[in-house]
This record gives structure tokens, C-alpha cells and sequence, in this order.
């Protein structure tokens, strides 16, 4: 018979795939905007396209981000399934509130806000380990700061390339490469996001003694997979319209420039081991494709808004999780001494 501890171990397993599940239906609008607004494909289609790659990822990619996340960002000593079990909560909590306003916030600093806020109520800010933390927020400028540019050139570059051609011609072979940037984005969307639910999970297994080392075995990284290609087929209607008809208009060989600039980014960062926001790096390489034409080709209002949201969410992560946990912890020790 199973434990009250296992089988809460057990559930939080299950809670943190759910938010992997979430991350890919949040952070679906980012796979499949590009191509969808440019009709390149179907959104049923789409999606489809998009999860099977989210899937695939783990063929390709190593669990650098994952060891980062489970080990590198906060004192794993002080980790306990409850911890982790309020820092979930936090990063659910946000991802729906986003989500039902249909802004494209990043699920993987949600993730790291909740996390981090769970840890500091528990045990103080000591917990943070304060290195993998700068490497963190760096790319969080960088990131998108990278696609945005990889984004302007990649435009100028193909532009350049076809500029003799014909309309159609150029329109058809954006098309057929369309299909091959969307591949990679959702390629390394999944190679980076669902790393992230596997840390957790490994580090859940560490702390609740089922693991005598922190590693990350092949039954999380298939399941953190599944996980967000599931989300992925489930859609992020709502944020596809943001992502990719408000920041501006895209043509397919706009959509390839922005998914392949983003591709690079997002590889760059996981072979690292960084966790980056793979929204905040397609948002940087729309507003860089379309400022190209020009600057007001670009809706910066939008882009403004999806800004404020991204320099929201850590804090606000930090603080629902935070909350939990300290009202968690209280009703524990009131209850059950």
C-alpha cells in the first residue's frame, strides 16, 4: 500500500505535468501564429505540426536546461514536495490568468517565479543561488533582444535574395520553407520549455528521497514531453491573434524569417543550458521582421503591453506562489502541529 507521502509525491508529478500540459497550450500561439496568419497551414493543421515537433525535441536536445532548473537556480537542500508543490500552484495560477487575457507571458519564468517564491517564503532569500540566477536574467533581455535581430537581417537577407522574382514564385517557396522554420521553432520550444518540467520533477523525486542522486531519467523527459505536446494540440486560440495579427501584418516570407531567427535563438540558449522564454524570443523576431518595412508597420502599443506582462510575471509568480505556500504551511502547522 502506498503512503500518504508517495502518493502526494505522486500528485505533484501529476500537477507539474499538468503545468507542461498548460505551457504548451499557453505557448502554442507561439509555434503555430506565424504560420497560421500567414495561412500557410490550417489551425488544426498547425497545431498538429507544431506538437508532433514539440514531441520529437527530446531526440535532439540534452538536459542541460532541465539540470539548470532542477539544481542550478535555488539551494536544493531546502526542496521539499510541498515547496514545489506551491511554486506549481504560483506558476498554474499565472498562466491561466495570462492565458484568459490572452497575453503571450512566458510560462517558463511563471514556472521560475513560483518556484523561487516557494523557496524564499520557506527559507529565505539565501536559498537563491545568486549565478544561475544572473545568467538567467541576462538572457532574459537577450533572448529577445537576439530574435529581434536575427529577425531584421533575416528579412533583409531573403528579401534581397528574391527581390528579382516573382510575386508568386517568392510567395510560393515561402510557403514550402514556412513549413520547415515552423519545424524548428517547435523544435526548440520543446526542447527548452519542457526541460523545464522535467528539473522539477527530478528535483521532487530528489527531495522526497527517490532518487539517491539528482539525474534526469527517461521516463520524465518522455512524459514532460508528452506533456507539452498535448497542451501544444489543445490550442492557445486566444493569444494566436496577438501573436500573430496585432504585433504586425506577416506575409510567409516574413513568418519564415521570424520562426527561423527564433530557432537559432532558442538552440543557442539551450545548448547553453539557459532557460529562456521562448514567447519572449518570437515576439522579438516578429517586431524585428516587421520593422524592417517600418517602424509603424509595427503595433508598439502591443508590444508595449506584452512588455509590462513580461516584467510582471516573475514578481507575480513569485508572489501567489509565495502566498500559498505561507498559507499552506500555517493551516499544516495549525492542524496538525
Amino acid at each position: 500500500m502506498l503512503s500518504l507521502s508517495l502518493i502526494f509525491v505522486i500528485l505533484v508529478i501529476l500537477i507539474a505535468l499538468a503545468f507542461d500540459f498548460t505551457n504548451g497550450l499557453h505557448d502554442a500561439a507561439n509555434s503555430i501564429a506565424t504560420i497560421v496568419s500567414t495561412r500557410v497551414l490550417t489551425p488544426r493543421q498547425a497545431v498538429v505540426w507544431a506538437a508532433f515537433f514539440n514531441f520529437v525535441a527530446f531526440l535532439i536536445f540534452g538536459t542541460t536546461v532541465a539540470t539548470t532548473i532542477g539544481k542550478g537556480l535555488i539551494d536544493i537542500s531546502v526542496v521539499t514536495p510541498r515547496l514545489i508543490f506551491a511554486g506549481l500552484v504560483g506558476a498554474i495560477s499565472w498562466n491561466i490568468f495570462t492565458w484568459y487575457l490572452g497575453l503571450p507571458t512566458s510560462s517558463s519564468h511563471a514556472l521560475i517565479g513560483g518556484y523561487a517564491g516557494a523557496a524564499i517564503v520557506k527559507a529565505g532569500f539565501g536559498v537563491i543561488i545568486t549565478s544561475g540566477w544572473i545568467k538567467m536574467l541576462i538572457f532574459l533581455v537577450f533572448a529577445p533582444v537576439l530574435g529581434m535581430v536575427l529577425g531584421w537581417v533575416f528579412i533583409i537577407i531573403t528579401t534581397w535574395i528574391v527581390y528579382k522574382e516573382q510575386p508568386a514564385v517568392i510567395d510560393k517557396w515561402s510557403r514550402r520553407l514556412q513549413l520547415f522554420s515552423a519545424a524548428l521553432y517547435s523544435l526548440g520550444h520543446g526542447g527548452n520549455d519542457a526541460q523545464k518540467t522535467m528539473g522539477i520533477i527530478s528535483s521532487l523525486c530528489f527531495s522526497a528521497g527517490l532518487f539517491k542522486t539528482f539525474h534526469i531519467p527517461l521516463w520524465v523527459v518522455l512524459s514532460a514531453h508528452a506533456a507539452i505536446a498535448l497542451g501544444t494540440l489543445s490550442g492557445g486560440w486566444r493569444i494566436v491573434k496577438t501573436m500573430g495579427q496585432k504585433i504586425t501584418k506577416l506575409r510567409p516570407i516574413d513568418g519564415f524569417s521570424a520562426e527561423t531567427a527564433s530557432a537559432i535563438s532558442i538552440f543557442f540558449a539551450t545548448h547553453l543550458g539557459v532557460p529562456v522564454s521562448t514567447t519572449h524570443v518570437i515576439t522579438g523576431a516578429i517586431s524585428g521582421v516587421g520593422a524592417v518595412k517600418r517602424l509603424s508597420a509595427v503595433r508598439w502599443g502591443v508590444t508595449l503591453k506584452i512588455v509590462w506582462a513580461w516584467i510582471l510575471t516573475i514578481p507575480g509568480a513569485v508572489l501567489v506562489a509565495g502566498i500559498f505556500y505561507f498559507l499552506m504551511d500555517t493551516g499544516i502547522k495549525i492542524f496538525f502541529g
